[in-house]
């Protein structure tokens, strides 16, 4: 697919929860290998990204070879590509190893006619997820500074639930405080996140919210309980036009995992 002038074309990968080496696997999985399988079928469907956008839990185990497998992943696509954390990563080490040119941990960036805010959700030690009261704060300079500007929030843990009641133990604690500041700001046109390893894609008054399946394994959607679906790996694009429009999509590996282990308890 070419590219459409005033339209700027996002790909959003997710939960690659990468390990120290190439060969190790997670519950079965390589999830170095299927990072790689995702991002060589996005460029694949569609040669050319404006930006790349990872939104948490890059690393499984957060080290210096972990994050230095996906920067050594993602370089050849010659792509600006924007990090965010997860509940598993280590955010100041992401932001030391992740810091080139071409990848960064920026918290703002204008592309296009568009903002991209990305928000940190981490409590440490936590797998759950809140806005911190010095990100609410950036967010809503963001906001009040670009008031013409279509807006595009991101961050790892989802603000709204998924009817999956283990899931939801995790979502963020004070999301009615984030609602409450973005209800005023009628630039914001989408929020996507991670986490859910999952789809999620319906609105609050006027703004999409998504998001978006895991580069590996994938959880079981309405489920009492941690379980794993067969489902194979994903990810997002986003369309986002000058006018404010947003498009998007979500495909999937046409391959099965291999070695996923369906009776896991947890990871």
């Amino acid at each position: 697919m070419t590219q459409i002038p005033g339209r700027l074309s996002l790909l959003q990968i997710t939960d690659m929860h990468i390990l120290p080496r190439p060969e190790d696997t997670l519950l079965g999985i390589n999830t170095n290998y299927y990072f790689n399988a995702v991002l060589a079928a996005a460029f694949a469907e569609r040669p050319h990204y404006d930006l790349i956008l990872l939104t948490g839990d890059l690393a499984q185990e957060p080290c210096p070879a972990s994050y230095q497998q996906i920067l050594n992943s993602l370089l050849p696509y010659q792509t600006h590509c924007v990090c965010l954390p997860g509940n598993h990563d280590d955010y100041s080490l992401m932001q030391q190893v992740l810091n080139t040119d071409q990848i960064s941990c920026n918290k703002q960036v204008f592309i296009g006619n568009w903002q991209l805010i990305c928000l940190n959700s981490q409590i440490p030690g936590s797998p759950g997820g809140r806005l911190a009261n010095e990100e609410l704060i950036f967010l809503e300079q963001c906001l009040t500074d670009n008031p013409d500007v279509p807006t595009l929030i991101a961050f790892h843990h989802h603000c709204l639930e998924t009817n999956s009641t283990w899931m939801d133990t995790m979502t963020i604690t004070n999301s009615q405080a984030f609602f409450s500041i973005i209800k005023n700001y009628s630039q914001i046109k989408a929020i996507t996140t991670g986490h859910i390893h999952q789809v999620m894609d319906t609105t609050i008054n006027t703004i999409r919210v998504f998001g978006t399946p895991s580069t590996c394994f994938q959880f079981k959607p309405k489920s009492r309980d941690f379980g794993l679906d067969t489902i194979g790996p994903g990810y997002r694009t986003l369309d986002l036009y000058n006018d404010g429009r947003i498009e998007s999509t979500v495909i999937r590996l046409q391959e099965p995992l291999k070695g996923l282990q369906l009776n896991s308890q947890g990871y």
